[in-house]
């Protein structure tokens, strides 16, 4: 069995850290106006996802991690919208996603909400210009985020031509 030497290994190590890391898709380092649009991994297990951050949140808490709304292309699965709140939602919390003037229902698991009308989400997203979601934080509190969906189509049509 022959070795690589420890000089051509550690040569290699960037490489590999980086094979592991999400790639952006365009030539836009993945902006898409509001949006940002990359893949992670490859052949079946690779993943496409487009993902905003809020441009509004009340309250605005410090301690809140970050918060995103996620749309996500794999092998078998189009259309996953996910929200993640930056926090532990609730047991019993319920989470409304609202576009335009039609509201969407999501169901939550520990910091995530999603919903089970990903293809109707996405398509409302195409057709407007914001959406806000609203849902139950600590303590009981109502948490609302304001999302821009500025650049959605153009970040949603690269990870749908990146995982077809």
């Amino acid at each position: 069995m022959k070795y690589l030497p420890t000089a051509a290994l550690l040569a290699l190590l960037p490489t590999l850290a980086l094979a592991a890391a999400p790639t952006p898709l365009g030539a836009n380092g993945g902006k898409f106006g509001d949006w940002t649009a990359a893949t992670y991994g490859t052949g079946a297990a690779k993943i496409c996802y487009a993902f905003t951050t809020p441009q509004i949140s009340k309250p605005n808490w410090k301690s809140r991690g970050k918060v995103m709304l996620t749309v996500t292309e794999r092998q078998g699965s189009r259309d996953e919208v996910s929200l993640t709140a930056g926090y532990a939602y609730p047991k019993t919390a319920s989470v409304k996603l609202t576009i335009g003037t039609t509201p969407f229902d999501f169901y939550t698991q520990g910091a995530n909400a999603f919903t089970t009308q990903g293809p109707a989400v996405v398509a409302a997203f195409k057709a407007a210009d914001s959406a806000s979601s609203k849902g139950t934080g600590p303590k009981g509190k109502p948490v609302e985020d304001t999302f821009s969906l500025t650049g959605f189509s153009a970040a949603y049509k690269a990870i749908s031509a990146a995982c077809p």
